[in-house]
């Protein structure tokens, strides 16, 4: 099918996930069905009809080669590289049911296999299109302002730096900066979040958000094939693709199971006839019933198409999961571990109480202070900045000390900025301050030369919204809640206290933090580890699912961690173990229907109670259909309407 030029820039179109497809009845596999099934009804009824048995057998071969071609096809590639597979049974069926003079059903069982295979395919379509009509969002032109005038541009030709107009009503065709306006963007098609977000000058907009009342001018930032919606389509794809232990286990077993069954056929076909004088043609046929209804195609696609439903579900809820392995393991988590700054906090701070040691003014202990920070890019310094008074001093010699605070020289005098750990000197009285303002839950700067202190500036941070909820709901699920943070003691049982957390560490180094991750791995199994996706790189990657909050923008949280949380709501952390544990009940659920209908299925045959036609039927296309429609209905749910 040819594509549209647009399609052809960018990366997530080329992909194939926004690919136009042809209405139903147009699809090439569509109509082969519909051609086989008319060759069929007209077999049928040439057969037992018109008692035109040559005919009717010429139409059932015609059926077994339209439908089959392509299982035939695959069925002697299996065969060139020595193994069995479900395409070998189906063929070996039909074959033997043409010989042993039941043509008819050596028709149907290929013909209703063909639909089996297209049902499979279109539930994978379809898990893919749940996500990918989400996504396909940014609208294909864009409203350009060039030379003063307003132009209507294809959205995939726009370059960095252009300025695009967004009227009220408006999709966003691109990522930017807006730069004129104010508006409220709904960002759901990224986040989950329906509440619509406030948009000024400065703020950022994202391809495929809906603009509100507003009327915005924007800069683009980022190429088309660049955008954020772009990204999640590819890693959203990406994770489609990924096999978990569940699928390998599955396929493992099929690869066993198939040759298995094959091997079973044959006994059951000639045993009863060589060793009880049993008739041959009875056993046989048996057998090719036993053959295809043993066939493992509802067993190998439970597993799958559930993941990918999964996937999808929680992408529809601003969740990117990086593939099926993951959603597994977020549902046997037993412990979720939480970084505290920007994760169970906001990360915003405010300077909270500027307290002047040793002679020395507010005034100069702000200034020494932001001087020594304004080289830091740590959230806190960025609090003592904006509290600072003008004319800052010259920093030399700028040191950074991780998990410690900063240095500086200032006028020929070292000062330092951070916590106790630093080679600084700090009075009884100036220690009992900095404890009674970190058992208030605030972070605690010393200000100091080697000798004596200046002076000390607390910072207090919000907790976030929800948390308490977040981390109750997890307690509840039977998953233990715990806190890491390099912050002193006190100051991490204020926060803990506040969220509702009986287990926490604190004074943590980055790399005393994957240490404890390790431990606590041994300790718990399977852990997930909550951090901001980048300060928290170490102890995401040391976790069974490392899970990035605010990652809506951060290239790193999205393209790095194994699930990335859009927005910085708690409440998703519960809501994808609990999507895992539905999921991999759904994968149980099926598995176990497959297995159990099969085998019922299997004995029905060896007591000859089904015909071969009905086999394919009921245990292959029918269960199919069942565990089709089972995961697909993980795909259709939202958040606070499910479990």
């Amino acid at each position: 099918m040819q594509k549209n030029s647009h399609e052809k820039s960018c990366s997530a179109c080329a992909a194939g996930i926004f690919e136009k497809k042809e209405p139903f009845w147009k699809q090439k596999k569509a109509l082969v069905l519909l051609v086989s099934l008319a060759a069929l009804a007209s077999g049928l009824y040439l057969e037992f009809v018109l008692s035109s048995e040559a005919y009717a057998h010429a139409l059932y071969l015609l059926v077994i080669v339209v439908a089959g071609w392509d299982i035939m096809k695959r069925a002697w590639e299996s065969l060139l590289k020595k193994r069995f597979d479900m395409n070998s049974l189906m063929v070996i069926a039909a074959a033997g049911a043409f010989l042993t003079g039941h043509a008819e059903e050596g028709g149907s069982i290929i013909f209703l296999f063909a639909c089996a295979e297209f049902l499979e395919e279109y539930a994978g379509e379809r898990a893919r299109n749940s996500i990918a009509a989400l996504l396909k969002l940014a609208p294909e032109t864009a409203r350009l302002r060039r030379n003063g005038k307003e132009v209507e541009v294809d959205a995939h030709s726009l370059k960095i730096g252009d300025i695009v107009i967004v009227k009220p009503g408006d999709r966003i065709p691109i990522d930017g900066t807006i730069v004129s306006g104010h508006s409220y963007v709904n960002e759901a098609a990224i986040t989950g979040e329906s509440v619509p977000l406030a948009k000024e000058r400065g703020g950022k907009a994202y391809a495929g958000t809906i603009n509100g009342g507003g009327y915005l001018e924007m800069r683009v930032s980022t190429p088309s094939d660049r955008t954020l919606v772009s990204k999640i389509a590819a890693i959203v794809q990406n994770a489609e693709q990924q096999k978990s232990g569940a699928e390998k286990f599955v396929d493992r077993f099929a690869a066993i199971y198939t040759p298995a069954i094959i091997f079973a056929s044959v006994l059951v076909a000639i045993v009863p006839a060589l060793v009880f004088s049993q008739p041959f043609d009875t056993w046989s046929y048996r057998a090719l019933v036993l053959l295809v209804t043993a066939c493992p195609c509802a067993l190998a696609i439970s597993t799958p198409v559930s993941l990918v439903s999964g996937i999808s579900s929680a992408a529809k809820n601003g969740i990117l999961v990086r593939g099926g392995d993951y959603l597994e393991k977020a549902a046997g988590a037993k412990a979720v571990i939480f970084d505290k700054t920007g994760t169970l906090t906001e990360g915003v701070f405010e300077v909270a109480d500027v307290v002047p040691l040793n002679g020395h003014s507010g005034e100069e202990l702000l200034r020494i202070a932001a001087s020594l920070e304004a080289k830091s890019a740590h959230p806190v310094a960025r609090a003592i900045m904006q509290k600072a008074p003008k004319g800052l001093r010259k920093v030399s010699k700028f040191m950074s000390y991780s998990g410690k605070g900063i240095s500086g020289t200032i006028g020929g005098m070292v000062y330092f900025a951070g916590n106790l750990k630093l080679p600084v000197k700090a009075d009884e009285k100036s220690r009992e301050l900095m404890g009674r303002m970190e058992s208030e839950g605030k972070t605690v700067v010393i200000v100091a030369t080697r000798e004596r202190a200046i002076g000390i500036i607390s910072v207090s941070d919000r907790l976030r919204d929800g948390a308490r909820e977040a981390v109750s709901e997890l307690e509840a699920m039977g998953i233990t809640p715990i806190m890491l943070t390099g912050d002193n003691k006190e100051t991490a049982q204020a926060i803990a206290k506040r969220v509702g957390i009986k287990h926490f560490h604190a004074g943590l180094l980055p790399e005393q933090k994957l240490g404890e991750v390790k431990r606590l791995r041994q300790k718990y199994g399977a852990v997930m580890v909550v951090g901001d996706g980048v300060n928290d790189a170490p102890a995401l990657a040391a976790a069974d699912v490392g899970i990035a909050m605010g990652a809506i923008g951060s290239d790193v949280a999205i393209e790095t961690a194994d699930a990335a949380i859009m927005r910085d709501d708690l409440s998703r952390i519960p809501f994808l173990v609990k999507l895992g544990r539905k999921t991999m009940n759904v994968v149980k659920e099926n598995v176990a229907a497959s297995i159990l209908v099969k085998g019922g299925v299997g004995l029905m045959a060896f007591f000859g109670l089904i015909s071969l036609w009905v086999a394919v039927a009921a245990g292959d296309m029918g269960l199919s259909l069942l565990v089709i429609g089972n995961a697909l209905r993980i795909g259709i749910t939202r958040m606070r309407t499910w479990f």
